[in-house]
């Protein structure tokens, strides 16, 4: 028997292991507040606290947004487990986003907030988590997926 969306599996699991890895150690090594210069500047460690959303938008909501998270990390895994075997791109996006989504929603259950903690300084971003880029490179995945699809293709799975 052949495991369905393999891809789609070890895109997940690998992008939740690397953002609970990171961010155990931004709590173990540096206080809250406390800032690591990489490139002064341009790039630091910053640990900080997030009650709200990737890039600390909606600050303040995190009910909802937990809520949000397990909801969003069962439809992925229910599209992977009972819908049809995806393209490769699909899979790599939506598992990250699967591992996004877990990450950060394992934070917001267990602690009330995330842990955020690579700041770009240069260009004034909010600071924010591995869970936050893998979310966003899921996106962009699905969207490189879209553009590879043929507008026959499309058609004829109808």
């Amino acid at each position: 028997m052949r495991f369905k969306n393999r891809l789609f599996w070890i895109a997940a699991f690998i992008a939740f292991f690397v953002d609970q890895l990171t961010k155990y150690w931004v709590v173990q090594t540096f206080s809250l507040g406390e800032t690591l210069p990489i490139l002064p500047g341009i790039f630091h460690f910053t640990y900080v606290t997030n009650t709200g959303a990737a890039f600390s938008l909606f600050s303040g909501k995190v009910e909802w947004l937990r809520w949000l998270s397990l909801g969003v990390s069962l439809l992925l895994i229910g599209l992977a487990l009972l819908g049809p075997v995806l393209e490769r791109w699909d899979q790599l996006g939506y598992g990250l986003i699967l591992g996004g989504a877990m990450g950060n929603g394992i934070d917001r259950f267990a602690l009330g907030y995330v842990v955020d903690f690579l700041d770009f300084r240069l260009i004034n971003f909010a600071v924010f988590n591995m869970a936050d880029s893998f979310i966003s490179i899921g996106i962009v995945c699905l969207l490189l997926a879209s553009l590879q699809k043929s507008p026959d293709s499309h058609h004829r799975s109808r």
